[in-house]
């Protein structure tokens, strides 16, 4: 039987570090989205992942020679998660707004907890099962608030898909770090992304979305080094820790998104008794996490 998965400092504090940067990202991702569409944030933010994790390689000595498997799985992350759940993601910020995006997105650990189970062979603990739920009873309660502000079912669609690839991105990241490091795995992740997506933009004939300026370039650029800084992050912590801790621990991020909100979008985003309520039971969710490892 393979040995419970406990919670160490270093992974909470990392998971935790990579959330408060995806709530920076997804704010700045609102602000820039005012002028420009998804696709061009996309191609942005895989742009800065990949020269910004390309010289850190370069200081660092290179990529070495991982094996074949583990850069194979890191460029399907790249292809699942970097391409498919971000733009995703940001379809989703411009539809239904960053709080209620955040929060529906941030059910990818009931997709990566239960691969990693089936996959991976972990075990998961009563209470990391019941912290899970609570979370995800709370981002649910985030996207029923939503209703208030003029938000219809339909248009939850895109966040769901986006939570999905994330989801699954999270055991493919888990699965390729047995051979290689989390630096060559992000540069990885990140190029496949950038290449693939922008060859799809000039074969559609959609390149001029790949041209930006102004605020709103200064925005992406922003969001696109907290994004995948953040993302590094989340490489690191499951390098060290299971996918089923470090999954429900990264989800935090929609209590980021509403202090953010309140104090940088004021007019773009509405929060109600529903919102904040559902952030409270996110905590208590990981509150079960951590302090009945």
């Amino acid at each position: 039987m393979v040995a419970s998965p406990r919670v160490s400092g270093t992974v909470v504090a990392l998971a935790f570090t990579s959330a408060l940067l995806s709530a920076v990202a997804t704010v700045l991702i609102r602000a820039a989205l005012q002028r420009y569409g998804p696709y061009t944030g996309v191609w942005l933010n895989v742009l800065v992942g990949t020269v910004v994790f390309w010289l850190v390689l370069a200081v660092s000595g290179g990529p070495g020679r991982p094996p074949a498997t583990s850069i194979a799985f890191f460029v399907l992350a790249g292809l699942i998660g970097t391409v498919g759940g971000r733009l995703f993601r940001f379809m989703s910020i411009e539809t239904v707004g960053p709080s209620i995006s955040a929060a529906l997105i941030n059910l990818n650990p009931l997709v990566s907890t239960t691969l990693a189970v089936v996959l991976l062979g972990e075990h998961v603990t009563l209470p990391i099962l019941a912290g899970t739920l609570v979370i995800v009873a709370g981002t649910t309660l985030l996207s029923i608030g939503g209703k208030a502000v003029g938000v219809r079912p339909a248009q939850l669609v895109v966040p769901l898909l986006s939570a999905t690839c994330f989801g699954v991105v999270a055991v493919l990241r888990k699965l390729g770090l047995g051979g290689a490091g989390p630096i060559v795995g992000m540069a990885t992740n990140v190029t496949t992304a950038l290449v693939v997506f922008t060859a799809f933009l000039v074969v559609s004939g959609q390149a001029t979305v790949m041209r930006c300026r102004g605020r709103s370039l200064l925005y992406f650029v922003a969001a696109g080094v907290a994004e995948n800084v953040g993302v590094f992050l989340v490489i690191v912590a499951l390098n060290i820790g299971a996918v089923s801790i470090v999954a429900p621990l990264t989800i935090i991020s929609p209590i980021f998104v509403l202090l953010l909100s309140f104090f940088f979008l004021r007019g773009l985003e509405i929060l109600n008794k529903r919102l904040v309520l559902g952030s409270v039971l996110i905590v208590l969710g990981i509150y079960l996490i951590i302090a009945f490892k």
